[in-house]
Parts: structure tokens; sequence; C-alpha cells
């Protein structure tokens, strides 16, 4: 018979699973996040300034004083960092989404693309962790 869950331990199988779970969804709403806040604020810039996207207006904007810099350095600085890594675990651990986490990371937004990562990866651990290897895709 299986204990309930309160009694379940963290180091036991069912213990990870449950807390691979409750990753999993965090970074799944993280995702959701990281779609949602930085497109409405794109939007926002579109309406303001016209739908021809001038990224050259927009990084103007995203240093326009000192906070919007420490901002703005924070972001490509800490960014470039984690998709060193991303793309450093991805290979290690032959995710085959790598390309779709960078495409994202351009098209979408670094806070899209780290979280959806992070919840590729803890999948791609669980398979490994349970011997299971993805079906191949045809073809």
């Amino acid at each position: 018979m299986t204990p309930p869950p309160e009694s379940v331990s963290a180091g036991t199988p069912e213990g990870r699973f449950n807390g691979s779970v409750f990753r999993q969804i965090t970074y799944l709403v993280l995702c959701v996040a990281g779609l949602i806040l930085p497109w409405k604020a794109n939007l926002e810039f579109i309406q303001e300034y016209g739908a021809a996207f001038d990224i050259t207006l927009f990084i103007s904007l995203a240093n326009v004083n000192a906070a919007a810099r420490s901002l703005s350095s924070d972001l490509l600085v800490g960014s470039s960092a984690v998709l060193i890594w991303i793309v450093h675990e991805g290979r290690r651990l032959k995710m085959r989404s790598l390309p779709l986490v960078l495409l994202s990371a351009v098209t979408i937004a670094f806070a899209f693309a780290a979280p959806l990562f992070l919840f590729l990866r803890e999948r791609r651990l669980q398979q490994l962790a349970s011997g299971e290897e993805p079906a191949q895709q045809a073809t």
C-alpha cells in the first residue's frame, strides 16, 4: 500500500516526483507571465510609437535614464549567461527542443524562454531517471 502524500519523504521517488510536478507547474506559470508581461509592454510601445516596430527607438528608450539602463544591462548580462548555460545543458541532456527554446528567446521573450527551458529540462530529467527515451520523430 502506498503511503499518503503527506508522509512521503523528499528522498523517495514519490517525493521527487511531487517536487518535479510542482516545479513543472511553476515553470509553466512563469512561461505564461513571461509571454504576457513583455508583450503587453511591446504592444503599448507599438500603440504609442507606430505599428512599424522601430528597434532603434526601442533600445534608445530602454536606455533613456539610469534606472532604465540598469534594468537593460542587468537583463543583457543575466540573459546572456543563462543562454550560455541553456545551450550547454540542453546539449548535455540531448534535448531536442533546444532550438525551439533559443528561437523563442529572440522572437517571444527571454522571460518566456528561460522558464520554458526549465520546464522542458525537468521533463527530460524525469525521462532519464525513469530510463524512458522519447519516441523518435518520423523523418
